[in-house]
């Protein structure tokens, strides 16, 4: 059963009112992400699928008659815009917490700031990185998490190639605290059986898809590798699998989930028309939500509805361009943590007076007989635990069966 359907079935119960003068103030949420730079696809379709849901929640008379609003500041998916964006929404008491948060750079660089202004009592809810740093202390009672770690998703990737007869893995990562958190991760699924990496490389963060990978490509053949662990941002991963494929490097490369499969998939193709070359073979993706395509589901028939209804725009904070998915698992997720901080602030109507620390508190008091309550009181402040797996097929992203990962045995 779906871990994330349980959490957030619950919340098809929110009461929401049908006045049409709103009863107070609104909810004001910040979020720092990047929505200019190589990497802004990640913070524009995160925001989207939030606003997807927020857009319904708001046109049914919001929390109690409240509005919910996302104010969102671009942070080019760099740490010192991130902090400067963060300070401003500690110090703004219009701002009620922190949401939807993208880039393990950027969220491991406030936590201490988060951590130091734990007298405005405002916390982090569903930011998008795997990372260990905000699921431990000291800074875990300051984030929830909606998504798994990125220590699970390579311990599933690495389990995965293992069982199929890849046993010698190499990674290709950016140099950072994300990449390094991937990178930990594969040697801790790998040391399970006693086995390392058989080969490493890096890039810098920012890398275009216009960027030559070719020197990690020739690091990364030198190890003959049976399949190769990708913990980077969609277009250096493009890069670096266009010259992997152009070398003749075909192994099955993965990619975990903060890549944005959509937009990896979309650059990938794009250079095959142009080249006459095939690039999206053998390709492995982690998730951290369901098929959007499985329609069969509640679930994402609420998404989808919601997304076709409300078609939500980009943030106002950047004009450049950025191609807009009609459904992703990236706004498919962002749409999940709407819904999840739906909930939350259905309960803090009830404590506001307290803070929406105090938040935790109730919903740990009231049996509510879904799965938010694991966010609550789960070790790791971890919603979700599910891992899916994606590759592309007659030019889509489907999930992969035994039949497909028994065609990759070694």
């Amino acid at each position: 059963m779906w871990v994330v359907f349980c959490l957030v079935s619950g919340l098809l119960t929110i009461p929401v009112g049908s006045a049409t003068v709103w009863a107070g103030a609104p909810y004001r949420l910040g979020m720092s992400a990047g929505f200019t730079g190589p990497s802004r696809g990640v913070g524009v379709e995160l925001y989207r699928g939030a606003m997807a849901y927020f857009s319904f929640l708001n046109e049914g008379g919001g929390i109690d008659g409240r509005r919910v609003e996302i104010v969102s500041l671009d942070d080019g998916y760099q740490p010192t815009p991130a902090v400067e964006n963060t300070i401003k929404f500690l110090e703004d008491d219009d701002i009620l917490c922190l949401f939807n948060y993208v880039g393990t750079p950027t969220v491991t660089r406030v936590l201490p700031l988060i951590k130091g202004y734990e007298q405005h009592q405002k916390l982090l809810f569903f930011p998008f990185t795997g990372a260990e740093a905000q699921r431990r202390q000291p800074y875990r009672d300051s984030v929830y998490n909606l998504r798994p770690s990125y220590v699970s998703e390579l311990d599933g990737l690495v389990e995965k190639f293992m069982a199929i007869g890849r046993m010698r893995l190499a990674v290709f990562y950016q140099a950072d605290a994300y990449g390094r958190s991937g990178w930990d991760g594969a040697q801790k699924a790998l040391a399970k059986s006693g086995r390392t990496l058989v080969g490493e490389a890096t890039y810098r963060r920012g890398a275009k898809f216009e960027d030559s990978m070719q020197r990690q490509v020739d690091i990364l053949m030198r190890s003959n590798p049976d399949a190769i662990l990708s913990i980077g941002s969609y277009a250096a991963c493009a890069a670096f699998i266009r010259d992997a494929r152009d070398n003749g490097l075909d192994v099955p490369i993965a990619n975990i989930s903060f890549v944005s499969s959509e937009h990896l998939v979309s650059l990938l193709q794009k250079a095959e028309a142009e080249r006459g070359a095939v690039y999206t073979d053998n390709l492995v993706n982690t998730q951290v939500v369901p098929d959007y395509a499985d329609t069969s589901q509640p679930l994402v028939q609420e998404y989808r509805a919601c997304m076709d209804r409300f078609a939500p725009p980009p943030s106002q904070v950047t004009d450049e361009p950025c191609p807009l998915y009609e459904y992703s698992s990236i706004s498919f997720e962002g749409f999940l943590n709407a819904r999840a901080m739906a909930h939350i602030l259905a309960a803090y109507t009830e404590v506001s007076a307290h803070g929406i620390r105090w938040t935790d508190a109730f919903m740990n008091a009231v049996d509510r007989e879904t799965c938010l309550t694991r966010l609550l009181r789960d070790e790791l402040r971890q919603g979700v635990e599910t891992i899916y797996f994606t590759t592309v097929s007659n030019g889509r992203l489907v999930p992969i069966n035994e039949e497909l990962w028994h065609a990759w045995h070694k």
